[in-house]
């Protein structure tokens, strides 16, 4: 089995754009892969930096994964920063990690344009990313557009190692669903926390409704017809209408008739819907916060025997034994 890996931040809530790009496909590979999940709490230092909400937040991303359907008897299942190795990995990859190679990355400078903070540990982030990879000996990383460039960066310094020292890691390769690559957020922009304008998760009700009501739309006239390619409310209702339910709707922007406030309350009864049995299960798995901890435990250890292993060979290799 092909052994796979994604991580993801707990840096506020989940929302759909992390379902349908990460979640959604990390979960279904359970059964067909060696599955890697974690949750990337080192990561979000680089934009969190009140302690009550991180930890709270590491809690409330295991609980969405659980809820969602990912079962820790059946992959890997841990914290970033239960698992030490990562940061010695991270620090040999930086000593042979060009300055050019991320002075390349747009990420960096598209966070800065957006307010978060300057720092070395955001600048540096591709380079703990690819530790997080190389570390577990990933084949396979699922990312969004977004994120590619971090993956090819987390392969260029695993060709470079390999070259240096001998064989010493796998080379990922990036998996993209281009149907669900890039989540549009209420503004039409990528969904991102950063940007303020997600539909998280496990929202109901007024909440949820309200988020729907606010998804920003064009001025064209009901009667007049529209591109539905072209709209960020048709495009997240792709993700969750049944093909029928589908059909109808492209039918009335393409001929006419599509009143995008008909269209916002079919799309907050879909998303209401669609997550009722994840809520009440959320719930459930919040009220009983060690039981979390116990198997967030549980998965660390078991993903450091990997990264022990991995580690070992990298210290003989580059000479930190003797």
């Amino acid at each position: 089995m092909k052994r796979i890996l994604s991580g993801i931040q707990p840096s506020g809530q989940l929302h759909i754009g992390n379902y349908f790009g990460m979640m959604k496909t990390m979960i279904s590979n359970m059964e067909t892969s060696d599955l890697y999940v974690f949750i990337v709490d080192l990561h979000a230092l680089t934009s969190v930096h009140d302690k009550e909400r991180l930890g709270q937040g590491t809690l409330e991303a295991a609980a969405d994964f659980l809820a969602l359907g990912l079962d820790p008897d059946r992959c890997t299942f841990w914290v970033q920063s239960d698992v030490p190795e990562v940061c010695e990995l991270m620090w040999v990859l930086s000593t042979l990690t060009p300055m050019g190679l991320l002075e390349r990355c747009h990420s960096y400078k598209d966070k800065v344009a957006k307010g978060i903070a300057a720092s070395h540990g955001l600048f540096s982030y591709p380079v703990l990313m690819a530790a997080d990879i190389l570390l577990f000996q990933s084949e396979i990383v699922p990312v969004g557009k977004d994120q590619k460039q971090h993956l090819e960066v987390a392969r260029d310094i695993a060709i470079k190692f390999n070259n240096s020292f001998g064989e010493t890691f796998v080379v990922p390769e990036p998996a993209i669903s281009e149907s669900t690559a890039i989540v549009p957020g209420l503004d039409g922009q990528k969904m991102s926390k950063s940007y303020g304008n997600t539909i998280p998760i496990f929202l109901e009700g007024k909440p949820l409704r309200k988020k729907v009501m606010s998804i920003q739309t064009d001025a064209i006239p009901v009667e007049e017809p529209k591109d539905p390619e072209k709209c960020n409310l048709y495009a997240l209702l792709k993700l969750f209408a049944p093909a029928e339910q589908l059909a109808e709707i492209h039918e009335l922007y393409v001929n006419g008739g599509a009143a995008y406030g008909y269209i916002k309350q079919d799309l907050y009864e879909l998303v209401q819907d669609y997550f009722t049995d994840a809520r009440t299960k959320k719930k459930e798995l919040l009220a009983n916060q060690d039981y979390l901890r116990e198997i967030l435990h549980k998965g660390a250890n078991k993903a450091r025997g990997k990264a022990v292993e991995t580690l070992d060979l990298v210290r003989n290799r580059v000479g930190l034994t003797y």
